[in-house]
């Protein structure tokens, strides 16, 4: 990591400490129940699961702030969640990770459950309760209010957007007039399906498949990756784009500069789930702790590089972060 220097990234960990970030997006709960399959059933051709255990996570933008939380940042999470016993469940998860809840709730809309069953470490199927539409213009009201209450204290705001009905065109244009009123950076983990709506967002972070859908060009080689930046920079009217690319590393396009590509950090990859929100939380916290957007990136790559590493949905803590640098130094 050639743009971060070891005492450079301890000062920026130690700058990031307590710095609060507004987390906005589509919260959901991640459920898994545990078992064994001994039979099939005689109802129909298809496993009987005898569940052992279950097991309970905060997924999608409420996984970003459990990223910031341990980064030892402070996180904010506006969101929409039902009335109902998975709300309850997420919002004791919430508190047990130390994230600020500020969740509107919604007596029409379900709170998000994703519930997967696992026999033998296989994955045998997943159920989904939820509603995926816009939400109606009260809950945007509510959303936009938690916004502006939430952006007194925060340094950075990250959009969640996996297409469960939050971020709206109207959301996204709240959030962008209010978070440049006070001066703060608008990070997005976008989806392709709602690219016109991230216009003006300071920073976007596709993937490298999103960067090809989004920009309409196919990505075959370097040439292909600056050729697609360039034009989601133009597009979005963003300062910056940032193309994750797996085990290629990164590419950033910021406006004005010259692209930089920064080598991937992994050395092992064992799972990539969850490796988004990872990256996200770290930028953003860099950010907010002073750091151009280079060696934000660099930082983020780095947390990426420890996270693909562990099995399963993982956060990254400074201690890992800071012997990753030095083990790469």
């Amino acid at each position: 990591m050639a743009m971060l220097t070891t005492a450079r990234t301890r000062s920026l960990l130690r700058a990031m400490r307590g710095c609060r970030v507004l987390v906005l997006g589509d919260v959901m709960l991640d459920e898994f129940l545990w078992g064994k399959v001994a039979r099939i059933s005689p109802e129909a051709p298809v496993p009987v699961v005898e569940i052992q255990r279950e097991s309970f996570h905060v997924g999608g933008a409420g996984n970003v702030a459990r990223n910031v939380r341990a980064l030892q940042g402070a996180a904010t999470l506006v969101g929409v969640v039902g009335r109902d016993a998975a709300a309850s469940r997420l919002r004791s998860e919430l508190r047990a990770a130390g994230v600020e809840d500020a969740l509107v709730e919604s007596a029409e809309r379900p709170t998000t459950l994703k519930t997967r069953i696992v026999a033998h470490h296989q994955q045998v199927c997943r159920a989904d309760r939820e509603r995926a539409d816009d939400l109606a213009k009260p809950l945007e009201d509510a959303v936009i209010a938690r916004i502006a209450g939430a952006l007194r204290t925060a340094k950075a705001v990250v959009v969640s957007d996996y297409q469960k009905g939050v971020v709206t065109r109207r959301v996204m244009r709240a959030v962008v007039a209010l978070a440049r009123k006070r001066q703060v950076p608008v990070l997005v983990d976008p989806k392709v399906r709602h690219f016109a709506l991230y216009s003006g967002a300071t920073i976007v972070t596709p993937n490298l498949l999103e960067a090809e859908q989004a920009s309409g060009a196919r990505i075959r080689d370097e040439d292909d990756v600056r050729a697609a930046g360039a034009r989601l920079l133009r597009a979005l009217r963003s300062h910056a784009v940032l193309i994750t690319r797996g085990e290629q590393g990164m590419s950033l396009f910021e406006s004005g500069r010259r692209p930089v590509h920064i080598p991937t950090a992994a050395r092992e990859v064992f799972d990539v789930t969850g490796a988004g929100d990872t990256v996200i939380a770290t930028l953003s916290l860099a950010l907010s702790a002073g750091a151009p957007l280079p060696q934000a990136a660099a930082l983020a790559n780095a947390a990426a590089g420890v996270v693909v590493a562990k099995l399963g949905t993982a956060t990254v803590s400074p201690e890992e972060l800071l012997a990753a640098h030095e083990d790469g130094a």
